[in-house]
């Protein structure tokens, strides 16, 4: 409200609109009617949410909200799969007449009754948020990430809208363009996995942002230098592992071992394959110092790539190329930006 204010008093408030973006869980239906057009804001928050509608009302800002059909899917074993995805092989739920046949729908609609019942119908919706995680969960796989998007871009590219709002062009930000390995993982381990490109950008499967279907790898980060080819691996010859599930929690606290987690795509190794992936991932973030793989005598460098047809070791990206990965990071992601407004414009 602040920020609006101000940029009102800067008479900026016309071209310039404050948002807030809010999860979706901030509404729901109730539990005897479990259809969109029942939506409507919780009750534990009804007031708050009138109050923050009213003020966007009040100044034509839009509702932005951030859907992701994976969360359903992570916190709910009984979700069907297919609900998640747009392909149209879920039972559909019907409401009133309407066929709901993905949850991205039904969830928007829900949103758009919601709006409907404090007197907003009609305003606009942005989806701040909305991807598909590729590891850190049994159902976060490259080969959903891949079906999820080709589902969502062409809907978006067709504007084909929902049932609540057919035909509309629909304003959606994708999360996330890179893997963030230090990002807190108290919701999952997959929240470290969500880029559609790899922590050295480099991308992960075949996709068409356009919308058409016509899926190509996107084209990788240029110019990515590596530290030499040399990983850290369990010294098998060890002869006290009395203090290997100490050093391997050590290593984890400090890397990023979410691959290896139930379900992830390093989780089918034995212990020796996991100590080494642990071991591997310390010693890489610090940026393969000697001292950084030998966790009391467990471990050895070696230069033969220990990663399995499933489970990669990754090599850290170079100091000099890490040095200028921020300021890089910030043009890129100023150029993306552009392309991404000019895009929305052209489907606009």
């Amino acid at each position: 409200m602040n920020i609006q204010n101000a940029l009102n008093d800067a008479g900026l408030g016309d071209s310039i609109k404050a948002t807030v973006p809010l999860n979706a869980d901030v509404y729901d239906s109730p539990a005897d009617q479990q259809v969109p057009s029942a939506g409507r804001f919780r009750a534990d928050i009804a007031d708050l949410m009138t109050q923050m509608v009213q003020f966007l009302a009040n100044n034509s800002a839009p509702f932005t909200v951030n859907i992701y059909p994976f969360i359903s899917l992570y916190l709910n074993d009984d979700f069907p799969v297919d609900f998640a995805f747009f392909d149209g092989g879920a039972t559909p739920v019907v409401d009133n007449g309407i066929s709901y046949t993905n949850v991205f729908d039904a969830n928007f609609d829900t949103l758009v009754a919601a709006l409907k019942g404090v007197g907003h119908g009609d305003m606009p919706i942005v989806v701040g948020e909305v991807g598909w995680p590729t590891d850190g969960d049994k159902h976060a796989t490259a080969t959903y990430a891949q079906r999820f998007y080709n589902g969502l871009l062409k809907r978006l590219a067709a504007n084909a809208g929902t049932p609540a709002r057919p035909g509309q062009y629909i304003e959606v930000y994708l999360f996330g363009l890179l893997d963030e390995d230090a990002k807190s993982v108290a919701p999952g381990d997959f929240e470290r996995h969500w880029g559609i490109l790899r922590f050295d950008g480099q991308p992960k499967y075949p996709v068409d942002l356009t919308g058409q279907g016509q899926n190509t790898m996107l084209v990788p980060a240029k110019g990515v230098t590596y530290l030499p080819r040399t990983w850290c691996v369990i010294n098998t010859n060890a002869r006290d592992t009395s203090k290997l599930a100490d050093n391997i929690n050590f290593a984890c606290t400090f890397a990023d071992c979410t691959a290896l987690g139930y379900g992830s795509t390093c989780a089918g190794m034995d212990a020796n394959g996991n100590a080494s992936y642990a071991f591997n991932a310390y010693f890489q973030v610090q940026n393969q110092k000697d001292d950084a793989c030998d966790f009391q005598g467990l471990a050895m460098p070696t230069q033969t790539d220990p990663s399995t047809p499933a489970c990669n070791f990754t090599i850290q990206i170079a100091a000099t190329s890490a040095g200028h990965r921020r300021r890089a990071g910030a043009a890129a992601g100023a150029v993306l930006a552009l392309l991404a407004l000019f895009h929305l414009f052209l489907l606009h």
